[in-house]
């Protein structure tokens, strides 16, 4: 591919203009309501582009998730632009978000490297904690993470705006930090992150100088919010790639700073082909275009530390449904320390827990009694999961359930037992002859 190379700006951007006919993009890829905001931003005297991401999706033949907006108007100047219709949000990145109804689209001002005015503020370990320093294109371009996603579509002109060499980079499979990787990843850590899922998500090669520094910096992760690390595994374990993904994570000593209770386990090959099943399961599912829960793959992830957490309670006497509800506190409460779990998604997966001491049962009141509760799909999914993996399950069990599912009222009738009554009687009461 031939581009056409622009003036040179300064000693670290050359700005190279691919044309439409040489990248590919048409217009009409792009969203209405994308197009809509890029035209008015511009009409108001602003530059506005199509930025990150969605170029490089586009760019690749894929459809984007998002539709992201960087612009020379500040925050301010964009809620000026569209009025009602847009909230500012966050403090220590600036942003605008433009709604349609209940959707949204979100704009960005154009960064600037950092000074040491409140807006630019750094920690002592280099974590960028406040990031409103404005700037141009260029330098929001060279403040980017990586060069495949510091690509600028414009609208009007059909061109993308690439000063990193990010086309080049896009076209040799490669993914390359933008700047000095310790730098870059003090800065942010997640960034790490970043790297493994554009890896193995987009199907790219990791630069040396960008994959040298992980191992030794995992540990700036523990800094992070877990609220944000908990938005960051479902992004790498829903992008379609989980299982290729978790190796990679583990290869670059990233995995145990997200789930660390989940790390020690995998050292069982039984609890490793577990994990990886549903991980290929959910891959599956996720290129089907079915949906997913993180309630699940927190389930699957979590669940070696549960069942033993569990045993051990049964062992001392405990009965097991009451079991494994008490190890379920006590495992999310710790995993909440690293990977914070919205209270929706980790009662699900204390259900998908807890249900797993019924599927014993087959006699037919139980048996019917359970098909009607709310989470015994996702329960199901996952003792198949469990029977395919662990030794002490039989593979039969998963398809007697199956069966029993697929059959009509006769034929669960005929498949489960009756229940027998009299197991369990309540002892009468002695009466009282005092008169």
């Amino acid at each position: 591919m031939a581009f056409r190379k622009q003036e040179k700006k300064d000693a670290k951007a050359k700005l190279l203009r691919i044309s439409a006919s040489e990248h590919g993009i048409h217009p009409n890829q792009i969203c209405e309501k994308t197009k809509d905001v890029l035209q008015r931003l511009t009409k108001a005297g602003y530059e506005a582009y199509l930025v990150g991401g969605a170029v490089r999706d586009l760019m690749l033949g894929k459809q984007p998730k998002d539709f992201d907006i960087a612009t020379s108007a500040s925050p301010e100047q964009v809620r000026r632009v569209f009025s009602r219709s847009c909230r500012l949000i966050g403090r220590r990145f600036r942003l605008a978000h433009i709604y349609y109804g209940r959707f949204y689209l979100e704009v960005a001002t154009f960064r600037a490297p950092h000074d040491e005015s409140g807006k630019g503020l750094t920690a002592n370990d280099g974590r960028i904690i406040h990031d409103n320093v404005y700037g141009t294109l260029e330098q929001d371009a060279l403040r980017r993470d990586f060069t495949i996603n510091a690509l600028f579509y414009d609208l009007e002109t059909g061109d993308v705006l690439d000063y990193v060499s990010g086309v080049e980079d896009l076209r040799a499979g490669k993914l390359r930090l933008i700047g000095d990787p310790e730098q870059r990843y003090r800065e942010d850590p997640v960034r790490m992150l970043r790297a493994i899922r554009f890896s193995s998500k987009l199907d790219l090669q990791i630069d040396e100088s960008a994959k040298a520094p992980i191992q030794e910096m995992a540990h700036l992760l523990d800094n992070i919010a877990p609220a944000r690390l908990f938005d960051e595994s479902l992004k790498l374990f829903h992008s379609g790639q989980a299982a290729k993904t978790l190796d990679q994570l583990r290869d670059h000593k990233l995995f145990f700073h997200l789930f660390p209770l989940t790390e020690m386990g995998l050292h069982d090959e039984n609890f490793y082909n577990f994990v990886k099943l549903a991980l290929s399961n959910t891959d599956k599912r996720i290129r089907s275009g079915l949906s997913v829960t993180p309630a699940f793959l927190y389930a699957v992830m979590l669940w070696r530390g549960v069942q033993k957490y569990a045993q051990d309670n049964i062992d001392l006497g405990q009965a097991p449904h009451q079991a494994y509800h008490v190890a379920a506190s006590e495992i999310l409460k710790e995993q909440a320390q690293t990977t914070g779990i919205p209270r929706r998604f980790a009662q699900m997966s204390r259900d998908i827990w807890t249900l797993q001491t019924r599927f014993i049962y087959r006699d037919c009141r139980r048996s019917m009694n359970f098909l009607t509760n709310n989470r015994f799909r996702a329960a199901y999914d996952f003792y198949c999961l469990r029977t395919a993996t662990e030794d002490d399950l039989d593979e039969e069990s998963c398809q007697w359930w199956t069966d029993f599912q697929k059959g009509n009222d006769k034929h669960k009738l005929v498949m489960c037992r009756p229940f027998k009554k009299g197991g369990r009687r309540r002892k009468k009461k002695p009466q009282n002859n005092a008169k």
